[in-house]
């Protein structure tokens, strides 16, 4: 069998090989590869009834679901490229990734539609095979060339707006057929992660193209039990954490991940002593760091640990993958000693074509490679990292002013662009602050123009145009922003956020008990029952940390859903008071 060259090319080949195994799941369907690959033709006709041709970008916004993954695999064998919108984007986000890529076709979900669509595009809702049962289930055999886009996702943006890295078919192939999937330890994945971030790559296309099966997690948050549930009954064998949230489960619930054979794992500091912990739990386990980047196609380096591990040192994050070249360079591009700081430039396999419709933004970033033949290109990281004699490479941080929070690339400055459109604002600066527990929370330090300019104002400015983990946790207002001899932002003389807040005491032993939690998860020396876990600065992964410790201490049922929508010690109190069948 010749070995295609396209993403769906190389499902369809699987189909035929091993028809009848189950390729993608949920608690609700299951479809065979056969039956995935009949479903994404029939849409694949309708696209091209729409007009999608080679490269025409299609907006997928959906919740996640099967219908999710017969949408993307459908684009793809239409000629087109998948464009993921968020689902937790604010519409005038979506709408303008929606324009940027000028997007004929949008796929959507009657959820999303209720919740509301962007407009310009032709929208059609996929629900099963509602709507496909006139098109034919044979493959449309569209011609697929390697260098075709295959995916465009977006990161966020220095100037002020998103950017677009569009990857191509064969960049996509080359790491979902890298050799260290070989083993069969990603037999069964969880698709957990956002599909509209770059480990979406990894949840769909290695299990599907090496036989396996995706599992599809229930939409919307999951917390560290429902985790645990879903790890259990179906049988996860390799699973992708955040090294945030993979530091949340080994603190709270490391057991959770028995069974499983493989869990990856980085997107940021990875904390030494949460590997050490979850393989003492889990000694037939392996935890892989992996370092990489959207514009290199998510994975470049991989470095596997096994029991028994003891936590010396920084993790590293590894060696380079398959045909993966890895530079570490000064600031003239010249290769540092082995142990010597430098920022770390990708070669070789999985670099993306670059930005799309950004060639000032793409020639910034992807320079020539002096190292390589003529016309090679080499992706410029931007991270700093330190590579030993023996080619293990080590991530130290970043060497420009974007961040890592909750896994996710952030480029303060957009951050600061949305905020600066808020009347009445003379100045602002977004600065990253860590915790003692290593989570880092962005912090908006804004000088206004005359009299004051309340808080939360500027917060639901930012939540209506910015994603939730791009929103500050706290905003300090100051008389003007500090600046170092040579005018830059002196960010070590911006004020500690205070928190101020009219407190209510606590009244009951549970309140006083969950004030205690909510506390210890916040670092803060204490709260009033009326205070909110998101306005102290509360993020996702400590909500999860924190639902845990209720469950466990009060032996409560409590969701992270739940905990969203009433996030104050006196609303968790409310909401367990009520009659176990009232707290949905």
């Amino acid at each position: 069998m010749v070995v295609s060259p396209s993403i769906h090319g190389h499902f369809a080949q699987q189909a035929v090989r091993t028809p009848d195994a189950i390729a993608v799941s949920s608690s609700e369907v299951q479809l065979s590869c056969r039956e995935l690959d009949e479903r994404a033709n029939r849409l694949a006709h309708r696209l091209r009834e729409l007009g999608v041709r080679a490269e025409s970008p299609v907006a997928v916004l959906m919740e996640r679901s099967v219908d999710l993954v017969v949408a993307i695999l459908a684009v793809l064998k239409a000629g087109g490229c998948y464009l993921p919108l968020h689902s937790a984007y604010p519409l005038q986000r979506k709408q303008w990734i929606l324009e940027h890529c000028a997007a004929p076709v949008l796929l959507a979900d009657e959820v999303m539609r209720e919740r509301g669509l962007p407009e310009g595009a032709e929208v059609v809702i996929v629900e099963g095979e509602k709507g496909l049962t006139g098109y034919p289930a044979h493959d449309p055999a569209v011609e697929t060339d390697p260098a075709q886009l295959a995916y465009v996702i977006h990161t966020s943006g220095s100037t002020g707006v998103p950017k677009g890295v569009a990857i191509a078919h064969r960049d996509a192939l080359g790491l979902a057929l890298d050799s260290i999937w070989a083993d069969g330890r990603h037999e069964r994945v969880l698709m957990v992660a956002p599909y509209a971030f770059n480990v979406s790559t990894y949840e769909l296309w290695v299990p599907l193209l090496h036989g396996g099966r995706i599992v599809v997690a229930p939409a919307g948050d999951l917390d560290v039990h429902a985790l645990r549930r879903l790890i259990a009954e179906e049988r996860i064998t390799g699973i992708h954490l955040t090294a945030g949230l993979f530091r949340v489960l080994a603190e709270e619930d490391p057991g959770c991940l028995a069974g499983v054979r493989e869990v990856l794992t980085g997107g940021d500091v990875i904390a030494p002593a949460a590997v050490q912990r979850v393989l003492e739990h889990n000694p037939g386990l392996v935890v892989r760091a992996m370092y990489g980047a959207t514009e290199a196609t998510l994975f470049s380096t991989d470095a596997p640990m096994t029991a028994p591990y003891r936590a010396a040192g920084p993790v590293p994050v590894g060696r380079p993958m398959d045909n993966v070249r890895l530079h570490v360079l000064d600031a003239d591009l010249r290769p540092v000693p082995a142990g010597a700081v430098g920022e770390l430039h990708i070669a070789g396999r999985g670099l993306a074509r670059g930005y799309f419709g950004r060639p000032d933004l793409t020639a910034e970033r992807f320079v020539a490679n002096p190292f390589g033949e003529p016309g090679e290109r080499m992706y410029r990281t931007g991270d700093l990292v330190r590579m030993d004699q023996d080619g293990l490479l080590e991530y130290l941080g970043r060497a420009n002013d974007q961040l890592k929070v909750m896994g996710f690339r952030v480029e303060p400055a957009e951050v600061e662009a949305v905020l600066a459109q808020c009347p009445g604002l003379a100045h602002v600066a977004v600065v990253a602050r860590e915790s003692d527990s290593g989570e880092k929370r962005l912090v908006a330090y804004y000088v206004p123009e005359s009299g004051e300019i309340e808080a939360g104002a500027l917060r639901a400015h930012a939540m209506e145009l910015l994603p939730a983990y791009m929103v500050p946790t706290a905003f300090v207002a100051v008389p003007a922003l500090p600046l170092t001899p040579n005018g830059k932002l002196d960010r070590r003389a911006l004020p500690e956020p205070v928190t101020s807040s009219t407190r209510r005491a606590p009244l009951t032993d549970r309140q006083q008990a969950l004030c205690t939690l909510f506390a210890e998860v916040l670092e803060v020396p204490e709260i009033g029952i009326d205070d909110g876990f998101f306005e102290l600065g509360g993020q996702s992964l400590a909500a999860m940390r924190l639902v845990s410790r209720i469950r466990s201490l009060l032996k409560v049922d409590l969701t992270i859903t739940q905990f969203f929508d009433t996030p104050t010690v006196a609303g968790l109190d409310g909401l367990l008071s009520r009659p176990e069948g009232e707290q949905g």
